[in-house]
């Protein structure tokens, strides 16, 4: 059997309805509607129910699941079941143990029953909620994982405690996510920020398709002629063509405190990006209590990310300030703060900063995340002090990443999210 829409949606509502120990009817509330749409028959709508509820005594399906069905049910209990410790005294049991054997035989499962996106979900679930992050200390058990995002910054916290025999493996699925992140994100960010540098230079006497209308509209207005219903165009404005010295310095200053693992894993691609692009001179420096550049391996982005060292406490402001040391033309820097904000250091000097570069002329971005999970946890105080001095703080997902540092360059208004 080949899982379909409503089976995919199906695998993460499996641990999340009651028969699996999580949030009541995540999965069963689409699963009959799903059914009825598709003209499914009755034993087919029992049979996705079943699968949702778990199986328990009061399930209420009465439907006996076999083959296929029974595997895909049991690699599902081994997760969400009693055994996961999330909802004792259930009647089943469950759980994969400490054992590396089984664990291995389970991710090789749930790869051959589901997708990749769910895999990705369970795999999540199972590192967080059976503890298993120290069994991808072995090489065997890391490449066996879907690798993703999430698996990558698991394996970024490991860090020190991770033995020479797996680096080389974790290198390599590591190296899978940012080439992935590479190909998605790469062609919009330099297109939208190639543009943003062209229209960023301003001059008076452009090529015919070089012209801004829209500028050049507004700046002669007051030659409109009303008997012939139009303007006069008396001086053009247009967009400068790209030339090959640099026209902006952007800092992206990380917080590689542990809850912003996703965060330091895109930033660091983007950063990759951004330093292969003559026009723009970019700057990586990651922070925790201590600050660290990393501006020599951008070429690399793998190197990067293993030069993080994820979790420990945070000083917003050192970072802050060691970023402000390296400006030299304020009026063509763009600094993005990518933080939760959770300061630990001189919470008023930090804010102090923040305004002395924007009174400079510095182009101040403020991101709780740059992730695709949605708002994080973040200190709502210092986001809305930072918002005050003209820096509003939001979560950016990497496909709004483009559009943001495209209006910083122009000096636009930031794409703030309707959220937010």
């Amino acid at each position: 059997m080949t899982a379909g829409p409503w089976d995919q949606a199906a695998a993460p509502g499996h641990g999340a309805a009651p028969g699996h120990g999580a949030a009541p009817g995540q999965g069963a509330a689409a699963g009959p509607v799903a059914a009825r749409r598709a003209g499914a028959p009755a034993d087919e709508r029992l049979r996705r129910w079943r699968l949702v509820l778990g199986g328990d005594d009061a399930d209420g399906t009465g439907y006996a699941l076999a083959g296929h069905d029974a595997a895909m049910d049991g690699a599902l209990t081994s997760l969400y079941g009693k055994g996961s410790g999330t909802r004792p005294g259930r009647d089943r049991a469950a759980g994969l143990g400490a054992s590396a054997p089984s664990v291995a035989r389970w991710l090789g499962d749930i790869r051959t029953y589901f997708p990749s996106s769910v895999v990705q979900i369970m795999q999540r679930d199972a590192i967080e909620r059976l503890g298993l992050a120290a069994l991808l200390l072995e090489p065997e058990m890391l490449a066996a994982v879907e690798p993703d995002v999430h698996l990558v910054g698991t394996l970024l916290s490991l860090g020190k405690a991770m033995p020479e025999t797996t680096k080389e493996t974790a290198r390599a699925v590591v190296r899978t996510v940012v080439e992935d992140l590479e190909r998605r994100l790469s062609t919009r960010t330099r297109a939208a920020l190639s543009g943003a540098l062209d229209r960023s230079a301003r001059v008076t006497r452009p090529r015919h398709h070089d012209i801004d209308w829209n500028r050049t509209i507004a700046a002669n207005l007051k030659h409109y002629l009303p008997e012939h219903r139009t303007v006069v165009p008396e001086r053009l404005i247009g967009h400068g063509r790209a030339s090959r010295s640099l026209r902006k310095e952007v800092v992206l200053c990380v917080d590689q405190s542990g809850s912003m693992a996703a965060s330091v894993v895109h930033a660091s691609v983007f950063g990759a990006v951004l330093a292969s692009m003559r026009s723009i001179a970019t700057r990586l420096v990651v922070f925790d209590t201590a600050v660290v550049d990393l501006t020599d391996q951008l070429d690399d982005p793998v190197d990067v990310l293993f030069g993080t060292q994820l979790g420990g406490g945070t000083d917003i402001n050192r970072a802050l300030a060691y970023c402000q040391s390296r400006i030299t033309r304020p009026a063509d820097t763009v600094v993005v703060l990518i933080s939760d904000l959770y300061e630990g250091g001189i919470r008023d000097e930090m804010l102090r900063r923040v305004a002395a570069m924007k009174a400079s002329g510095v182009q101040f971005v403020a991101l709780l995340a740059l992730s695709d999970e949605g708002t994080p946890a973040y200190d709502r105080e210092h986001a809305a002090a930072l918002a005050a001095l003209g820096a509003p703080a939001f979560a950016c997902t990497p496909d709004l990443f483009p559009d943001v540092m495209a209006a910083a360059i122009e000096k636009r208004p930031l794409p703030v999210p309707d959220t937010m």
